[in-house]
This record gives structure tokens, sequence and C-alpha cells, in this order.
């Protein structure tokens, strides 16, 4: 029995051991796969810190200044690092009690699809021309700084969005569209109503309160101050399969686990087969 239980603890032993080695050889490889741009481990789901946040993912749809989806966007979410999440709930609290929802339209934004606009520039369709830039000729949208090859969007912590109005069921009037490429997208346009005036001073306002800025040409667009990646340009797509396969790609437990089920089912079923050959034995010893 003792040389049994000797036997026994060191398979037992050692599979932990290889089991551990094996982990972190596969989570060492996922590593040196996963180049910064691609690692999503600091970003979040905004509804699952915003439940009551509302969304109108317009580069998901066709409702956009091009036209079509945009490259990049598998899913209507919005993204974000956990720092920007946690800030604009802090916003979502804030404005709640005032009786106002955050309504999103984009927050974090691959790089490919910020080379898909920049693509975009660079051919003759003007489908969208009269919707987002009747004013503007197509030629002049980066120049203009409409679009740019590179966006606040993807470092992760800059989000575009506007207030709806829970009193009276619709989004408040703030005296311009989203995504529309001209002056009257300017904060500080004043060729306004003072009532629209005020909606964009209090929604400006409440985001700063909360370390968010806005910037000069888009009154709908606000970016964390104190983002936690100013120089990364992140390039995953939009979905939760780019959250999951992050999260299990760096998670030592799920490897570890993995690994030793496998071993666990292979040395019961060979415990099973050794049980049922030493019980046959022992059936064939009475009979004889």
């Amino acid at each position: 029995m003792i040389y049994y239980i000797a036997i026994l603890s060191t398979i037992i032993f050692s599979s932990i051991l290889i089991t551990i080695l094996k982990t972190e050889q596969k989570l060492k490889k996922a590593k040196e796969k996963k180049s910064p741009e691609y690692d999503s481990s600091d970003f979040v789901d905004i509804t699952t810190i915003i439940p009551d946040i509302l969304l109108e993912i317009r580069y998901y749809s066709t409702y956009n200044f091009v036209g079509e989806r945009i490259e990049g966007y598998k899913e209507p979410l919005a993204l974000m690092t956990k720092e920007a999440a946690n800030a604009l709930k802090e916003v979502s609290k804030y404005l709640y009690e005032k009786g106002y929802l955050i309504k999103i339209y984009d927050s974090y934004r691959p790089q490919r699809a910020v080379d898909f606009f920049v693509k975009w520039t660079k051919n003759d369709d003007i489908k969208m021309k009269k919707y987002f830039y009747p004013d503007l000729e197509k030629k002049d949208i980066i120049p203009g700084g409409y679009v740019a090859s590179k966006s606040g969007h993807s470092k992760g912590s800059t989000v575009d969005l506007t207030l709806f109005d829970m009193n009276k069921g619709k989004e408040i009037d703030m005296g311009g569209t989203f995504d529309f490429f001209g002056e009257i997208s300017h904060p500080d346009y004043l060729n306004i109503t003072d009532e629209q005036k005020q909606n964009r001073q209090f929604l400006i306002d409440s985001m700063r309160k909360f370390g968010f800025e806005v910037i000069d040409t888009e009154w709908w667009h606000f970016y964390l101050k104190n983002q936690p990646f100013p120089n990364t340009y992140f390039d995953f797509e939009v979905s939760r399969e780019s959250l999951k396969q992050n999260k299990e790609s760096g998670n030592f437990w799920l490897y570890f686990f993995s690994y030793f089920g496998i071993f666990i089912i292979g040395f019961l079923v060979g415990l099973g087969i050794f049980y049922l050959k030493i019980t046959k034995n022992k059936d064939e010893k009475l009979l004889n």
C-alpha cells in the first residue's frame, strides 16, 4: 500500500510541476505575440460600468459621414479604458440626478478605422455629403482637420456623446449634429440660440467636473485629461471577443486548470481501469 501511495504522490507532484511549466510557457508565448496596440486588458464595455447609458454607435451603422459600416467595428459597443469608464460613471451619476442620461456615438476607435477614414477621403464617394459636409469639398476634409491619420479615440479614453432629457424623452438641442464638418460644431460657435449655447456649456461643465476636456472643434468630443495611454494607438476590433481573447491570454489560472484538468481526467480514467483490473484478478482468484 505504501508503495502505491508513493507512486501516486510522485505522479501528482510531477504533473502539477509540469502543468505550471506548461502554463508559464503558454503565457510567455501569448505575451510575445501581443504588441501593445492589441492589448485590451485595461478596456471595458461601458455598459458593464454604466448600465443605463444609451448607445448609438454610428460607425457600426451606415448613418455616418462615410455611409457604410466602418472597418474594425464588429459590434455596436462602446469600449473605453477602465479609468475613463469610471470617470464617465461619475459624470453619469451626476447627470442622472438632474434628469439626464448620457448617449454615446463613439468611444474607442481602432487605428484601422482611422486608416479607413483617410483612405475614404481619397476616393470620389460623396453620397453622405449633403448630411455631414454640405459646405465642404471632400478634398478639403483632411486639410481642414476633420479627418487625420491619428485620433485620440484610438488611445481609449475619448468619447463622443450628447445628453438625453428623461423628462422630455429626447436628446437636448445642441444646435448642431454629431460629426457635422463645419464651424457650427465648434463648442464656442455663437450663431446659435441661447438655449443651445447653454446646453453645450452644461455638457462641457458636467464633463470637466470629473476630469474630461472638450476639444475646440467638436462640442461632442471629450477626452480624459489624465488618460492612461497618451502615446498608444490601439488597433484591436470593437467586439466582446477582443476583450474575451485578451482576458484568456493573460489568465494564469485559466491555463493551469485547463492543463491540470486534462491530467486529472486521464488519471481518473487510468485509475478506473487499474481498479477494474485488480477487481477482475481478485474475482478470478476467488473462482479458482
